[in-house]
């Protein structure tokens, strides 16, 4: 595969995102929406095992306007800097830019087929906004911080979209998963899973809460569901 950091343009300004090619050179696009963490090694991994699964693969910089190309670990100073990161991250331009990683990828030579958004954490809660846009075809969502409490954009939503939930998640009770599937119960368009013993990051493979088996259900379920609506 092809890796490049390359610039999206967003209004009169750009910003950076990571764009990992599948080998045969096209396919349909992710877009691959990053933790509080940045666009880490943890993340550009994610983008390079969706396009060795053929998929044209871009993780944009959310936290440009206020730390271009942070990368952080996921303990000790790093994950206070990251809260910080994430606490000065207007939500409303986030989405925006998420869009305008959407617009480009359509642009883009390389994408053969329709775009999706995969967001994990604070990027669970911006593919589920992304979604309420009209601007990706499907979404992924996996343990959405925030998502509870954002839910007028739920009917927004007419395109799949797929939620993945830890048991035991620590920043999302299992009140709050309640509350969501009852903004997506009389929409056809919503999957849910539920991970038992999972805890928050499960997907993380730098986490100490990472869960293997959770974690590889929950991306055979994801690679599914894009093959069945991208």
């Amino acid at each position: 595969m092809t890796t490049q950091w390359i610039d999206i343009p967003s209004g009169s300004d750009s910003f950076g995102g990571y764009l990992s090619l599948p080998r045969r050179g096209s396919g349909p696009a992710v877009i691959i929406i990053q933790e509080i963490f940045g666009v880490n090694g943890q993340i550009r991994a994610v983008c390079d095992q969706y396009a060795a699964a053929g998929y044209v693969a871009l993780a944009p910089d959310v936290f440009w306007r206020t730390k271009p190309r942070v990368e952080l670990t996921y303990e000790g100073t790093d994950l206070q800097t990251a809260v910080d990161l994430a606490q000065k991250t207007n939500i409303d331009l986030a989405v925006a830019d998420i869009a305008a990683t959407a617009d480009l990828l359509r642009t883009l030579p390389e994408v053969s087929g329709k775009v999706a958004a995969v967001g994990f954490c604070m990027g669970g809660l911006l593919s589920y906004l992304v979604a309420s846009t009209g601007k990706v075809d499907a979404a992924i969502a996996y343990y959405g911080g925030g998502i509870q409490g954002n839910l007028d954009a739920a009917s927004k939503i007419t395109e799949p979209i797929l939620f993945h939930y830890a048991e035991n998640d620590h920043a999302i009770p299992l009140s709050a998963v309640e509350v969501v599937k009852s903004a997506f119960a009389s929409h056809h368009n919503a999957s849910f899973h539920l991970y038992p013993g999972a805890e928050h990051g499960f997907s993380c493979t730098d986490r100490t809460s990472y869960n293997q088996r959770a974690a590889t259900l929950a991306h055979g379920r994801s690679l599914t569901f894009l093959a069945e609506h991208l």
